[in-house]
């Protein structure tokens, strides 16, 4: 059956019900190892990559993979691939065939692209704008957050005006919260506009339009930049230059590069009364403490860098492994640079094999002479035993560690694991300031809707932690706090000699 072609219900601009629902809900399970895949093709395409330098062809093959493993956002990437020709050949028909392959599974925003496809008259579609609302009403009712903020958008006026909008602002409204509960930066900017236009209800609109920052709309940071700079009701006509400047900048990196996220805003650029951090003036600090922290893995300890003398091999460094090995007399000048370790011939006897087995890499330099081996643990057999000879076992080299694919992506920044662990419910105070991380349990109804890569906030010292219906009471989240839990990643802005609080980037001494 071919989904593009289904008869759906007439779209209604004055429908008088909404019920919100989350596309997180209705959506396939997504496996870690094939959001990897996925990730890896995002970072391929960063837009923090210049255009020239975005590999197309490879995020294609590798959504391709991610694609068949189950990764919806994957294969929708893909089918955007196929209807520009990137990467690909251009073909509007295998576009479709993969959008409606995710329509028959579910996806929500599937049937939100499927009415972009029908509003553009992609491929054999004929362009059609009353087909194109039918499938995003649709897709809203699902639950897609695109198409409940673009409807959102259409119906949150007094009048009717169409097809530009209509007036149908209780509905509207609820679309646009819906969408904004799900992390929609889109509907944060439409509805901070709405409640500071239309409803002059201030503080709740620059609330939701900071809320809608750190979600990555470019739209609301300028409003605010805009806000601040000229004094204007929304802020309380306080003009503030300082803030002004910083919502500008976290503007235009959003403008570069639109997948950022700036879930850790308050580190860098707190609502007021807060005073804001002082800041060395790089944007780029600004942008990077701004961002979701990715926590490395921890470090293992490099066997033997606990050593001292020839027998230290650096933390994070490993033997490289030689696919010939060299073998030299002990009386011979070091013919390579490396570690070196100390064998007997051949080897007989027992004792022989449990002395070599005892016996250290040794680094030496190019002509050295190698130092005398030690054998008088092997007893009265000392002197007996075969020959010693060295073997070369190669250079230690830093081991490299693949960043998070949203670090390569640029839109999060890497840290190591802060010591000791913090973590607490959401119920209770905070313990300690700095970035924190909520998640709920994977068995937990809403697990889905809620653990996001970017749910993290900075926090104060004995402040309450968010609530989940804090600002998203639209979505139904009744995520008690008590199931919350925190874990503290660290990163604390620093406070010098007379009591003044910096944006640093460094983890803070634990």
């Amino acid at each position: 059956m071919q989904l593009r072609f289904t008869k759906l219900d007439a779209f209604d601009p004055h429908r008088q019900s909404f019920e919100c629902k989350h596309e997180a809900d209705a959506n396939p399970s997504i496996t870690a190892g094939a959001d990897m895949l996925f990730q890896q093709g995002m970072a391929a395409t960063s837009f923090d990559l210049w255009p020239d330098d975005r590999d197309y062809k490879k995020a294609a093959q590798i959504w391709m993979q991610a694609a068949g493993k189950g990764h919806w956002k994957a294969q929708l990437n893909l089918a955007g691939l196929y209807l520009q020709g990137l990467g690909v050949p251009q073909d509007a028909d295998k576009a479709l065939e993969l959008t409606e392959d995710l329509m028959r599974k579910g996806v929500p925003a599937a049937w939100d692209n499927m009415g972009a496809y029908y509003m553009g008259g992609i491929g054999p579609l004929k362009q059609d704008a009353t087909v194109a609302y039918a499938f995003w009403q649709k897709a809203a009712d699902m639950g897609s957050m695109a198409a409940q903020a673009y409807l959102g958008e259409k119906l949150d006026a007094g009048y009717d005006d169409p097809p530009s909008f209509w007036g149908n602002r209780p509905i509207g409204r609820q679309m646009l919260e819906c969408a904004f509960s799900q992390g929609s930066a889109k509907a944060a900017h439409e509805l901070g506009l709405s409640l500071d236009v239309v409803d002059k209800n201030y503080p709740l609109a620059l609330i939701v339009l900071h809320e809608g920052v750190k979600l990555g709309s470019e739209k609301a940071a300028n409003s605010l930049s805009v806000a601040f700079d000229a004094g204007r009701a929304l802020v309380d006509h306080r003009i503030d230059v300082a803030r002004a400047e910083r919502y500008s900048i976290l503007g235009d990196a959003l403008w570069r590069n639109p997948d950022l996220r700036f879930p850790n805003l308050d580190k860098v650029l707190p609502l007021p009364p807060a005073e804001l951090p002082k800041w060395d003036g790089n944007n780029q600090t600004l942008i990077d403490a701004a961002k979701a922290l990715m926590v490395q893995p921890a470090v293992r300890p490099t066997p033997g860098s606990q050593r001292t003398g020839r027998a230290h091999i650096p933390q994070a460094h490993v033997l490289q492994a030689q696919s010939r090995g060299v073998i030299v007399e002990a009386n011979t000048p070091v013919p390579h640079s490396g570690y070196w370790q100390p064998r007997l011939y051949a080897l007989h006897r027992e004792h022989e094999r449990v002395w070599e087995r005892a016996q250290l890499p040794q680094h030496y330099d190019k002509g050295e002479t190698f130092e005398a081996v030690d054998r008088s643990s092997m007893g009265p057999y000392a002197n007996v035993a075969p020959r010693t000879v060295w073997h070369y076992l190669g250079e230690a080299v830093s081991m490299t560690v693949a960043p998070h694919p949203l670090v390569a992506q640029g839109i999060a920044r890497s840290i190591c694991a802060p010591e000791p662990r913090v973590h607490r419910r959401g119920s209770e105070p905070c313990p300690c300031t700095g970035v924190w991380f909520a998640s709920i349990p994977k068995d937990h109804l809403l697990a889905a809707r809620h653990n996001r890569w970017d749910r993290q906030a900075y926090i104060e010292q004995g402040q309450p932690f968010p609530a989940p219906t804090t600002l998203h009471e639209a979505g139904g989240i009744t995520v008690a706090a008590r199931d919350i839990r925190w874990h503290w990643i660290g990163d604390a802005n620093r406070a010098d000699a007379s009591g003044h609080v910096h944006v640093t980037l460094a983890l803070i001494d634990s």
